[in-house]
């Protein structure tokens, strides 16, 4: 920007503004009405309150805490057995050369792709088969259709651009393949697997149609569905302060992790970007 003239850079700062403001808004406002009084509610104002019934009311009207548990229980294994398969997976992919392998990767690419609305009855039908309906079990599996293929296939482009020689001077030391994957491979892909595992993450936290559709009680369902079922006193009257205080609680969790991982985040994108 050295070489931008005042107008352009004051354009461009405009636009950086714009941009924050139209991202960040939806958020502040749903925490300015989180801290509003039911009466106060419908009043347009643009500061916090200090009212945080809304916040007691979410955990005293509903089993709201358990909904929280079952979303971080739920996530957190997605992700593991994601990275964990996708490992291993994407050394198999993208380190073993064998006959159709890209085609096989083609496939796994080809199932991410696929709306769920079009694989739920079949996933409807495997989890009342294995007895896991109304059940976290149940919700892990089917969140895994959705998480795994898209780690696959990151990983195994990532796995691709690894240089050959550290494997190589492995093999010459009597390394195994496991012990390459997880001695060699592992610690050099931090970037990689933190931000496939924080998408996986994010995409297994905010499901909504399984979690729907395989859960039948409230102690089971997470925290999407959860908010999405509070009712007030009738059909007609939805208590939008309540709706607001549990939209904040659950989306400071997905902020508090991308702070935390930014700079994974980043240098896995852009190591894939630079490498792919």
């Amino acid at each position: 920007m050295s070489h931008w003239s005042l107008p352009s850079k004051l354009g461009f700062v405009v636009l950086l503004a714009a941009i924050a403001i139209f991202a960040v808004f939806p958020f502040y406002y749903a925490i300015v009405s989180s801290t509003k009084a039911p009466s106060e509610l419908f009043d347009v104002t643009y500061l916090p309150g200090f009212d945080f019934t809304n916040y007691a009311a979410v955990f005293r009207e509903q089993p709201f805490a358990r909904n929280i548990f079952n979303s971080v229980f739920v996530a957190v294994v997605v992700v593991v057995l994601s990275l964990g398969l996708g490992v291993t997976a994407a050394f198999a992919l993208g380190r073993v050369h064998f006959r159709g392998r890209g085609a096989l990767l083609l496939t796994v690419l080809s199932v991410s792709m696929f709306p769920q609305v079009a694989v739920l009855s079949g996933m409807f039908e495997l989890i009342r088969a294995l007895g896991v309906y109304n059940s976290l079990t149940g919700l892990i599996l089917a969140n895994l259709i959705l998480t795994l293929p898209f780690t696959v296939w990151v990983l195994t482009t990532f796995m691709r651009e690894l240089p050959k020689e550290l494997e190589e001077a492995a093999y010459v030391d009597g390394a195994t393949p496991l012990i390459v994957v997880r001695k060699v491979f592992l610690p050099i892909m931090g970037p990689a697997l933190a931000t496939t595992g924080l998408l996986a993450f994010i995409a297994a936290w905010n499901e909504f149609l399984f979690a729907l559709t395989f859960t039948l009680s409230n102690e089971m369902r997470t925290v999407p569905v959860a908010i999405a079922l509070i009712t007030g006193a009738s059909q007609y009257e939805l208590p939008w302060g309540n709706i607001m205080a549990a939209s904040v609680i659950v989306t400071v969790p997905l902020i508090v992790l991308v702070l935390i991982f930014q700079r994974k985040i980043v240098s896995g994108l852009t190591a894939g970007a630079v490498k792919g």
